[in-house]
């Protein structure tokens, strides 16, 4: 068992998600995070799934995903030959004795306060997981009043990459 990152070429058409979240619960797959957006050919999308399972689970996801006239094609992405990054937004409660400790912690993880209120700063981090868990637990003691997450994004390392045109063959 483990995390396993999905990227998923798909035609930019509507309902074309639904179609990709649906065969993912109907049958019992659990999603941990789900990323989309256009390619550099506007005309197809990337879709990023993280689901937590086996190989076995994840390859009948692949199975499934293959099915569907839309996919175009479907990578598994290593943690070692990809980057991955998810983008975060932090609401914590802060008043006049904590808001400089606060703000030392979100310098130290070069995260950016992007809001201030007279009782709050709402921080912005983008990072691997590790990255993001370190500064929501640095932050937890001060009160984490709202926390908003993207979803991991990836894409893979160095001259390794996934075409985007129909007919082009690995």
């Amino acid at each position: 068992m483990g995390k396993h990152i999905l990227s998923v070429l798909v035609e930019n058409h509507a309902g074309v998600l639904s179609r990709v979240a649906g065969l993912f619960s109907r049958r019992g797959f659990n999603i941990d995070s789900l990323a989309v957006g256009v390619t550099e050919n506007p005309e197809i999308s990337r879709i990023t799934i993280v689901v937590d399972g086996d190989d076995y689970i994840v390859e009948q996801v692949g199975k499934q995903l293959n099915k569907l006239v839309d996919v175009i094609k479907i990578k598994q992405l290593e943690k070692e030959e990809s980057v991955s990054r998810e983008l975060v937004l932090i609401k914590v409660e802060a008043n006049a004795n904590t808001r400089s400790e606060i703000i030392q912690i979100v310098e130290i993880f070069r995260a950016n306060i992007v809001d201030v209120s007279k009782n709050t700063l709402t921080i912005e981090i983008s990072g691997g997981a590790n990255k993001v868990t370190a500064l929501e637990d640095m932050l937890k003691q001060f009160g984490i009043k709202e926390i908003v997450r993207t979803g991991t994004i990836a894409i893979e390392r160095g001259n390794n990459y996934t075409k985007v045109n129909n007919n082009d063959e690995e």
